[in-house]
């Protein structure tokens, strides 16, 4: 800055970006819209075609639209599936749908290596969809894995019979479910001294977003030091 420049009281000009930069930035801001929107379509579409690709050979030929239209309708197969789903769903809530489930059952038990993969996917499926309240309760803290470090959890229960009797400790036993990154289906099952476990006001949907985005996406943007605030309609 110049004697004059001091004397008029003037402030420096400042340096506008060049028309490179100003491509570069527009486009990286163009890019964080379209991606998240072209990527959810994209899913969405390879999804659909999975599913018409499994479900399709299997209905008759006379009844596909290709025969009718010439062409192949994407969609027709998860639109099957959902019919046929919500029939098996209806039939296996009555008493005849009951029994062959039960018998179903029983016969897979004497397979040896079926009944084990068969008992872990559905275990899996009734805790993935399962429509009760056996989810997890709250978003914690735990010092893992050592002292000084800190990790994100989610408590599941406290520890009950053999695992709640067994630990050598007065007090009260949480099961903890330690999710990885970026992949939160994996993970460690710890049990933990309640007095370890430091809860958090962010909802468990947070907690698995600032986990599967490894920090980046806060629940409070504006203010990360503070808990998301709650929806109006929920606040109700």
């Amino acid at each position: 800055m110049t004697d004059d420049e001091h004397s008029s009281g003037l402030e420096p000009r400042r340096k506008r970006p060049g028309l490179f930069a100003s491509l570069r930035a527009n486009f990286l801001t163009g890019l964080v819209v379209v991606a998240p929107v072209g990527l959810t379509l994209y899913l969405v579409w390879w999804t659909i075609g999975v599913i018409d690709a499994w479900v399709l050979p299997w209905v008759p030929a006379r009844y596909q639209p290709s025969t009718y239209i010439g062409i192949d309708v994407r969609g027709v197969g998860v639109i099957i599936f959902f019919i046929f789903t919500m029939v098996v769903g209806w039939m296996a809530k009555g008493l005849i749908g009951r029994t062959f489930i039960g018998w179903g059952e029983r016969l897979v038990e004497r397979m040896p290596i079926v009944r084990t993969l068969y008992g872990g996917l559905k275990q899996i499926a009734e805790t993935v969809l399962s429509q009760t309240d056996s989810n997890f309760e709250k978003a914690c803290l735990l010092e893992y894995p050592r002292r000084g470090i800190w990790a994100i959890a989610f408590v599941s229960t406290r520890a009950k019979g053999e695992v709640a009797h067994r630990i050598p400790v007065d007090d009260q036993m949480l099961s903890v479910f330690l999710p990885t990154t970026p992949n939160p289906t994996s993970g460690f099952l710890l049990f933990v001294p309640r007095e370890d476990v430091i809860m958090l006001d962010m909802s468990v949907e947070d907690a698995a977003k600032l986990v599967i985005s490894a920090g980046l996406v806060y629940p409070n943007p504006k203010d990360p030091t503070r808990p998301a605030e709650a929806h109006p309609a929920a606040a109700e």
